[in-house]
């Protein structure tokens, strides 16, 4: 069993990443740490977890864990995982992990001079409705890949939500823009060239809350939108010459709808749909990193992925600063 301790008592990691973790079959979550031992005490005592820190130095330093996951706010990322991987911890870290592709050089550096496992908590990817996608394409379900479209908006204008504080790594792209990009790359195993984009800030909070992508991966091209600003919708879609596959609520399956994609033949005239009842993809994410941080093998988004994710992020903002293509 993996040992994990929690770096916070983030709304996210309350609702959604430990009990996944609890539920698992290979790790357990042995310690919460908060800057406030209150709040660590409460949560801890919620979930039944044995052990509260009042600080996440303290934790860190404790032989009581062996991994730390980390959802801190965006802008203590790099911080934080590098000082987990110097106490000798694994590291799950929320996504991005970093704000620049130049960041994560420093956590490539740390994870192999302390030999530990560090990873960018990307639940699609173990998502099985996104494992269907990729074999569909690698067995040529829709003939030649041409285009893929998708969409991920909601609507927060919450002054104090982190996600619309810049200090704080607020900002649509990092937040949701992440997600068409990481799904895309990981189902066809390709990389993009170049990028055109427009992006709109809000005036008031300085964050970018409105992003259209245009993305040239080579053999086929990414558009999507995403927005902070917007009535709440996720779509991916995938359009081949001989079919398409319509991901239906791709990334918060249990807000936006089933877990389910379709398959839809060149003519329209046939249709299949691939259902997966409560996949539990966080869940499977933490039993997967714990397998590969047992010395297990075991399939999980490397920081070079990571990298190259955060690349094409830093593509987007430059595009959306110019006219015609940027390279990424």
């Amino acid at each position: 069993m993996l040992r994990f301790g929690i770096l916070s008592t983030a709304k996210i990691g309350r609702e959604l990443v430990v009990p996944a973790i609890q539920d698992a079959e290979n790790c357990v979550v042995t310690a919460i740490a908060s800057r406030d031992i209150t709040k660590a005490r409460a949560m801890a005592d919620r979930f039944s977890v044995p052990h509260a820190f009042g600080s996440y130095e303290e934790m860190l330093a404790s032989d009581l864990i062996d991994a730390v996951y980390i959802p801190l706010p965006t802008s203590q990322h790099v911080e934080w995982t590098i000082k987990a991987a110097d106490a000798g911890k694994h590291v799950l870290c929320e996504k991005p992990i970093a704000l620049k592709a130049s960041e994560i050089d420093a956590l490539i550096e740390a994870r192999d001079r302390n030999k530990v496992l560090v990873s960018e908590a990307y639940m699609v990817t173990y998502s099985p409705v996104w494992r269907k996608v990729r074999s569909l394409l690698a067995e040529g379900a829709i003939g030649r890949l041409r285009h893929v479209q998708g969409a991920f908006t909601y609507f927060n204008r919450d002054p104090a939500n982190m996600r619309n504080v810049p200090e704080l790594g607020g900002g649509g792209l990092p937040d949701i823009g992440v997600y068409p990009t990481i799904s895309t790359r990981f189902v066809t195993g390709k990389e993009p060239v170049r990028v055109q984009a427009n992006t709109d800030r809000d005036p008031e909070f300085g964050t970018d809350i409105y992003s259209s992508v245009r993305a040239d991966f080579g053999d086929f091209e990414l558009s999507f939108y995403i927005s902070t600003q917007l009535a709440a919708r996720q779509v991916m879609v995938f359009h081949g010459d001989k079919g398409f596959i319509e991901v239906k609520s791709p990334f918060n399956a249990d807000r936006y709808g089933a877990e389910e994609l379709e398959l839809t033949n060149q003519n329209h005239a046939q249709s299949q749909i691939f259902r997966f009842q409560d996949s539990r993809q966080y869940r499977l994410e933490v039993e997967a990193f714990s397998k590969a941080a047992l010395g297990e093998a075991e399939e999980i988004v490397a920081l070079e992925s990571s990298a190259a994710n955060q690349k094409l992020i830093d593509a987007i903002y430059r595009a959306s600063e110019k006219d015609g293509w940027e390279a990424v």
